[in-house]
């Protein structure tokens, strides 16, 4: 499952894990430290921020031959582009020096630190082996000429499948990226698989923007999305060559984060 949908938000389920870590860490640092009246929120949201921000810059730095040409793209955090443990890393050590520094906090600093890391972790590696044991759905769609196309016919290679909209402008940006994917790694198939259109609208798109894709299908009814638990768009899904999902992103690729995902995909071949 990609996204939660509370009313009309939808969310990323990576994110809702993220903040219900956050109100954990907060209700543990508030329980733990009620009697001597301390409360440690205001340090956790420094902690927090400092753990992106941390996180973020370890990605950029891996990856900074893909921002050379657009280098504000690194300012861009829609991109999902982030290395968890730097992040972890710098906020643990941040918290124990606000803990070495201020006594009185100290207790229920490192209790909160300990429920937030703990639940966040936790919780990471249930959606990751979750995630690990979900299939290529077996659906048929339709190409862009109309011809009904099974995805299992696309086990045996490493596939990209990218969930996309016309009307979606994330989508439309994101689309060069994977253009340029589909050229440079032909040991890999990516899919364009269009959320809720007719075929008529999707090929004069096409046609306008003239990006050569290959791999378009159509899925009119939005069946692919439900199936995978995705209410929002784009979202994109990484199988391995016997139909096992690796990865998956929710939101708009940047040249970087798709780096990483394929770097991925292609360590477990």
């Amino acid at each position: 499952m990609l996204t939660i949908t509370l009313g009309p938000i939808t969310l990323s389920t990576a994110h809702v894990l993220l903040m219900f870590s956050l109100l954990l860490a907060t209700f543990a640092g508030w329980y733990i430290g009620r009697r001597n009246a301390v409360n440690p929120e205001k340090q956790l949201f420094r902690l927090l921020l400092v753990a992106l921000l941390g996180a973020r810059l370890a990605f950029v730095g891996v990856y900074l031959e893909h921002y050379r040409e657009q280098p504000w793209q690194t300012l861009d955090i829609r991109d999902g582009g982030f290395i968890a443990w730097p992040g972890v890393l710098a906020a643990l050590l941040l918290g124990a020096w606000q803990a070495w520094r201020t006594p009185a906090i100290r207790t229920s600093l490192a209790g909160a630190l300990a429920v937030g890391v703990f639940s966040w972790g936790l919780g990471s590696l249930a959606l990751y082996g979750f995630e690990q044991g979900t299939r290529l759905p077996e659906l048929s769609l339709r190409d862009s000429n109309g011809k009904t196309v099974a995805l299992q016919d696309y086990v045996g290679k490493p596939l990209v499948v990218n969930l996309w909209a016309t009307w979606c402008p994330p989508c439309r940006r994101e689309m060069p990226v994977l253009a340029e994917a589909q050229r440079n790694h032909p040991e890999l198939t990516i899919l364009f698989v269009n959320q809720g259109e007719g075929q008529g609208e999707v090929n004069r798109y096409l046609q306008a923007e003239a990006l050569g894709l290959a791999n378009v299908l159509l899925d009119s009814g939005g069946r692919l999305g439900q199936h995978v638990g995705s209410m929002a768009l784009p979202s994109t899904l990484f199988y391995d060559a016997e139909g096992r999902q690796l990865g998956s992103h929710l939101g708009e690729l940047s040249r970087a984060s798709l780096a990483r995902a394929l770097e991925v995909l292609q360590e477990d071949q």
